[in-house]
C-alpha cells in the first residue's frame, strides 16, 4: 500500500506531564519529580507510556478527522520520552479491506536523542473505518 500519514510533531512538556497525571491519576513519582527519576537512573521526569500513545491517537484522529474513524490501536512501548523532546507521530497503510471499509496502519512514534533515533512506540498498528 504505502500511503504516508503526515507526520505530526509534539514537544514535550512538564505542564504536558502534569497534566496527563492529574488527569490519570497516575501521580508516580517517576513523571513529577526530576530527582525521583534520576535516581532511577534517567535524566530526568520521564513522560507517561500513555501520553505518548494518546498523542499518537491524536495524530491519527487529526488525520482522519473523525474520532469515530479510529477503531483499534495496538502498541508497543519500546523506550521513554524525557521533558523537551520532540516527538513525532507517523505511520502508512499497511492493509485495506473493501468488504469491511477498514483498513490497517502501520504506525509509531520516534525521536532523536543524541543524534540516534529513539522509537518510543514501535512495530503497532491501528485499524480505521474508512468513511
Amino acid at each position: 500500500m504505502g500511503l504516508q500519514l503526515p507526520v505530526s510533531e509534539r514537544v514535550v512538556t512538564r505542564e504536558d506531564v502534569e497534566a496527563y497525571a492529574k488527569a490519570s491519576g497516575d501521580l508516580n513519582p517517576l513523571h513529577r519529580e526530576d530527582g525521583v527519576a534520576r535516581a532511577a537512573g534517567f535524566p530526568g521526569i520521564v513522560a507517561h507510556g500513555m501520553l505518548t500513545m494518546g498523542t499518537l491517537a491524536s495524530a491519527i484522529l487529526e488525520w482522519l478527522g473523525d474520532p469515530r474513524a479510529l477503531t483499534r490501536l495496538k502498541v508497543q512501548f519500546r523506550s521513554p520520552v524525557f521533558l523537551g523532546e520532540t516527538i513525532e507521530c507517523g505511520g502508512s497503510v499497511r492493509s485495506l479491506d473493501p468488504e469491511t471499509r477498514t483498513a490497517v496502519l502501520d504506525v509509531w512514534v520516534r525521536l532523536e536523542r543524541d543524534g540516534e533515533t529513539q522509537w518510543p512506540i514501535r512495530r503497532s498498528e491501528a485499524e480505521i473505518w474508512i468513511v
